[in-house]
């Protein structure tokens, strides 16, 4: 059996210390801010990037393209390796289908290889989550075949509980309506949002505050993770610059559910430009709802 690779986007917005020990390699996305470029999770810091958000900055994103995505993956082929790439959600960004181009060309020169896209359906942590159990098949011995399919499988069981802080950025995404913007922040309305079956943002429901809205992006989980217990060892949380509150939504998790292994990780700039500061969010392993 060729040896093989997992490899994913940036967007994966695993802790650093991860992406390191358990080397996985990634390709970065670009933003742009105040006139420069940078690399996602690169040059400036959480805290940095979302202090100019709330001064008035607004960055934009750029995508990988498949003359990016080519020479990230060739020199893997190169070294006789097949490629497993778990990508940013196609509901999201148009790097899947990027790298998916770019894999049926590198096909066409690498016969022999084993080249492998998946729409994960997912980002940030619940894409981080999909990499991370990956590697876990991988180190138990498992096939690049046989964990692509337990990807494909449970791509759409990565439950992303979402809330946001300001409802102005998902109005710039399209997300919500102008009105329904400017009267949430009014009367203090916090969006509860999911990643649905397509890869897409949606909200799905609100809460009259933070405290409430945190509250519900944990109570969800109970219904989730149903049937899914014991699969449930690890669970990610993010935030934009709230570490406060991404503490609170460990205790709760730890009190309610009596899960211990939880990573708190701070979101990435690429997906931190379309949520704002403020935004935190819950991942899990179960039956998303509809």
């Amino acid at each position: 059996m060729r040896e093989f690779v997992i490899t994913t986007d940036s967007t994966v917005d695993l802790p650093k210390s991860m992406l390191e020990d358990k080397n996985i390699p990634y390709i970065p996305l670009s933003y742009i801010l105040d006139g420069e470029t940078y690399e996602d999770r690169k040059g400036l810091s959480s805290k940095e990037f979302f202090d100019k958000i709330r001064n008035g900055s607004m960055p934009t994103t750029s995508q990988v393209n498949p003359e990016q995505a080519a020479e990230f993956f060739e020199p893997f082929l190169k070294e006789g390796k097949d490629i497993l790439h778990i990508a940013f959600s196609s509901g999201l960004s148009g790097t899947y289908n990027s790298t998916r181009i770019a894999g049926e060309e590198l096909a066409e020169k690498y016969p022999e290889a084993k080249i492998i896209i998946i729409d994960s359906l997912r980002a940030c942590l619940g894409q981080g989550m999909l990499v991370v159990k990956a590697l876990q098949q991988k180190e138990e011995g498992k096939g690049i075949e046989q964990i692509a399919q337990w990807v494909q499988e449970y791509r759409t069981k990565i439950c992303a509980n979402v809330t946001v802080d300001d409802l102005n950025h998902l109005h710039r995404g399209g997300r919500v309506s102008k009105a329904t913007a400017i009267l949430g922040t009014v009367v203090q309305i916090k969006p509860i949002i999911h990643m649905d079956d397509e890869g897409k943002l949606q909200v799905i429901g609100k809460e009259r505050g933070r405290k409430k809205a945190l509250n519900k992006i944990v109570d969800m989980m109970e219904e989730q993770m149903k049937g899914y217990e014991s699969e449930n060892d690890l669970i990610f949380i993010t935030h934009g610059d709230c570490l406060e509150d991404a503490n609170y939504l460990k205790s709760r998790v730890e009190k309610k559910y009596g899960i211990s292994n939880i990573v708190i990780n701070d979101i990435g700039t690429v997906i931190g430009t379309h949520t704002g500061p403020g935004v935190a969010a819950v991942f899990c392993i179960g039956n998303t709802l509809q």
